[in-house]
C-alpha cells in the first residue's frame, strides 16, 4: 500500500471526477494521501475533504505564489485551521524565486511566519524552494528543533546532505522516472533509508509513462518501481518503508 505524501485534490483539473478517483484509491492500492495547502481557499478545500475521506489529511499553509495576498487576518484564521487533528503539517511553505509572483522580501516574511506557526503548534513543515536554495536553508536552519521535508526534492546530495543531517526527510515526484534526473536519483540511492518519502505532487509531474498527462496518486507505483530500482529494494519493500516513513513524519 502507498502513502501519497504531496498532492492537490483540491485543484480544478479534478473537478470532473474528484470522488469518484478519490473512491478508487483503496482499490488502486492508495492507503493514505495529504492534501498539501498551497493558499488560505486550498488549505480550507483540503480540509473539506479530508473530513469526507479517512483515509485523506491535509496540510494548511500559504505557498510563496499566494505570499503577497496573505494578510495577518489570513494567518490567525490559518492558526485556527492547523489546530485540526487531521491539519498534519504546515505547508507547502519556502521560497520561489523561479517565477517570483510574490516580492522576495514578502516571500520570505510569510515562510518565517509559518514556520514559527509550525513551532508554535508543534507540527512538521513542508518545504517548497525553487532557485531560492540558499536563502530556505538559511531560514530552515534556524528551526533545529522542527521536523520538515522538502518535497519535490531536485537538488545535490551537497544540498540534501546538509537537510538531511539536520534530521529531515526528503520527498520524490515522478521526475526520477525522467530521463534527466541524474541528481534525485543520485541522492535517492546515497539517503537514509528512514528519511525518504514519495509523493505524486498531482495533478502535476506524472510519471514516465504517463508524463504529460493528468497526474494521479495511482501513479504512485511507478515512483516506487524506480526508487526501488535505485536503492536494490523491490516495489513492494520500497511502499511498505515510504508508508512507515510518512506515518511517522506526519504522526498517523
Amino acid at each position: 500500500m502507498y502513502f501519497d505524501t504531496h498532492a492537490h485534490y483540491d485543484d480544478d483539473a479534478f473537478d470532473g471526477d474528484r470522488h469518484a478517483l478519490l473512491a478508487s484509491m483503496a482499490e488502486g492500492g492508495v492507503e493514505l494521501i495529504v492534501n498539501a495547502g498551497c493558499s488560505m481557499p486550498s488549505t480550507k478545500r483540503g480540509q473539506l475533504l479530508s473530513h469526507i475521506y479517512p483515509f485523506m489529511y491535509f496540510s494548511a499553509g500559504v505557498h510563496p505564489h499566494d505570499a503577497r495576498l496573505m494578510t495577518d487576518a489570513d494567518f490567525d484564521e490559518l492558526r485556527e485551521i492547523a489546530k485540526d487533528p487531521k491539519c498534519v503539517a504546515i505547508g507547502e511553505i519556502g521560497l520561489d524565486y523561479h517565477y517570483d509572483f510574490s516580492p522576495r522580501d514578502i516571500q520570505k516574511k510569510r515562510f518565517y511566519e509559518q514556520m514559527c506557526l509550525a513551532r508554535e503548534l508543534g507540527k512538521p513543515v513542508i518545504i517548497h524552494e525553487r532557485e531560492a536554495c540558499a536563502e530556505v536553508l538559511d531560514i530552515v536552519t534556524q528551526f533545529k528543533d522542527l521536523k520538515g521535508v522538502y518535497h519535490y526534492f531536485s537538488g545535490s546530495w551537497e544540498t540534501a546532505k546538509i537537510i538531511l543531517d539536520q534530521g529531515w526527510y526528503l520527498s520524490f515526484t515522478g521526475v526520477i522516472t525522467f530521463k534527466n534526473a541524474r541528481k534525485a536519483l543520485e541522492v535517492v540511492e546515497k539517503m537514509p533509508a528512514d528519511r525518504l518519502m514519495i509523493e505524486t505532487d498531482s495533478p502535476y509531474l506524472a510519471p514516465v509513462p504517463k508524463r504529460g498527462k493528468r497526474n494521479s496518486s495511482l501513479n504512485l507505483n511507478y515512483i516506487a518501481a524506480k526508487a526501488a530500482e535505485i536503492r536494490g529494494m523491490t516495489p513492494e519493500e520500497l511502499a511498505k518503508l515510504t508508508l512507515e516513513n510518512g506515518k511517522r513524519f506526519f504522526n498517523i
